[in-house]
């Protein structure tokens, strides 16, 4: 695995990234445009990887499938009463794409199937799957992951009277869907560095004394800041934004975990976790701030250590993250690295995308540091990205050598063997006077 570090600190530029977010129609045009090239070449190159012929996605309004909305093009709301997908893989490597639906599901993407003389839907999807006789056919079902389980229970008994000639060719899709969702494309990965630049614009404009009031503002004010800033910038965050504060004297909690609201004082450590999508993209970010004393110029060196720390267990988890490897094996050697150097590592990593949480494999959880049956049993594939979150505990002989707790979070790729970070990553803590 080649490790990237270019353009490691967080880019000075951020100060103009609102100028970087397109008006609706022109993002609808973007993404179809993506949706167009997916479905061409990525949709076609996994179902062969995962042996299907034919693939069906059907749900109803509300209770869309996971991988129903990436499907289909903007603006995707919701699926329109009973809406049938169905992907019919051709010997030449073609994908053929049906919607087996009333109301036209898709636009051009799609060959409308729909018989005004015929009533019965599930009918009109029998004679297609008749006409292509796949021999294996992908349908939502998972027990490891919720992204290839999206077929409801009552759905998945009428498929199957439906189609009861064909349920002796039916397979779980769930590494199908997973694959879909978690492969990005060229033109995605060029437009990702711009969306994290993004967030971290964002951070930069939030831990400044433009926003923090030290003595006035809480770490609740400065949460509601982050979401109202996103709301402002046509963002969809896709949870709600945190601000952690610790000070001389306060535990090391989980970053996060803070409930409550605690004015920020000098002498604070700040942290955010904030993530919104943009361009149907994801991003996560963690990052740490220090708010100074009147007679300090820089944070207290024990608290840069800190950063310094969890910058090192960043680099580890990077060299370890090899296309092949599982997310379980992954989260093992990186964990003995790092007790091997000394530090107190917590590896949280999880693939991002269309979802924040999102498709592939998980590389532990904060507390499942052995390892995650079934997602973390999935292999680490080529053009995915992560959010590669973590935190090491570290003392500070300023604070009397108390630990604090110094998380990480910044999404990265891994593309062609190797590693890089979008927009680079923190290495400096923001000031605050």
């Amino acid at each position: 695995m080649s490790y990237s570090q270019e353009g490691n600190s967080i880019a000075s530029g951020a100060s103009n990234y609102q100028h970087k977010i397109l008006d609706l129609r022109q993002q609808a045009e973007v993404v179809n445009g993506w949706l167009r090239e997916r479905l061409q070449t990525v949709l076609p190159t996994l179902m062969k990887r995962e042996s299907f012929d034919m693939w069906i996605v059907a749900c109803r309004e509300y209770n869309e499938d996971p991988v129903f909305l990436t499907l289909v093009p903007e603006p995707a709301m919701s699926a329109r009463r009973l809406s049938i997908l169905v992907f019919a893989l051709n010997q030449d490597d073609t994908v053929s794409r049906y919607a087996v639906a009333r109301t036209g599901i898709g636009g051009d993407l799609y060959e409308a199937i729909w018989d005004e003389n015929c009533s019965d839907q599930w009918q009109m999807l029998l004679n297609l799957v008749k006409q292509r006789n796949p021999q294996r056919i992908g349908i939502g079902l998972s027990d490891t992951f919720a992204f290839g389980d999206g077929l409801s229970g009552s759905l998945y008994l009428q498929m199957k009277q439906a189609l009861s000639e064909y349920t002796d060719r039916f397979a779980g899709a769930e590494r199908l869907a997973v694959g879909w969702l978690e492969t990005r494309t060229e033109k995605e990965l060029a437009a990702y560095e711009g969306i994290v630049a993004i967030a971290h614009g964002v951070i930069a404009e939030a831990f400044s004394n433009r926003v923090v009031h030290p003595g006035i503002t809480t770490n609740s004010d400065l949460a509601w800041w982050i979401r109202q800033r996103f709301s402002d910038l046509g963002l969809k965050p896709w949870f709600m934004p945190s601000i952690s504060v610790q000070y001389h004297g306060s535990s090391a909690a989980q970053p996060g975990s803070q409930r409550g609201e605690t004015v920020i004082y000098p002498g604070a450590l700040l942290h955010c976790d904030v993530g919104f999508t943009y361009l149907r993209l994801s991003t996560d970010t963690q990052q740490n701030a220090y708010v100074l004393h009147r007679h300090e110029d820089d944070a207290p060196a024990g608290l840069r250590e800190a950063l310094k720390a969890g910058n090192l267990l960043q680099d580890i988890v990077a060299r370890e993250m090899v296309i092949g490897g599982t997310g379980n094996e992954i989260l093992a050697r990186a964990r003995k690295l790092a007790l091997e150097k000394g530090l107190n590592p917590c590896i949280y990593n999880h693939p991002i995308g269309y979802h924040g949480h999102g498709a592939g494999p998980t590389i532990g959880l904060y507390d499942m540091q052995e390892g995650v049956p079934g997602r973390g049993d999935y292999e680490l594939h080529d053009s995915t990205c992560y959010a590669l979150e973590l935190n090491v505990k570290y003392p500070v002989p300023e604070w009397g050598n108390q630990e604090v707790t110094m998380a990480l979070e910044q999404t990265v790729l891994v593309r062609d063997g190797r590693f890089w970070y979008f927009d680079g990553r923190q290495e400096q803590l923001h000031l605050i006077r």
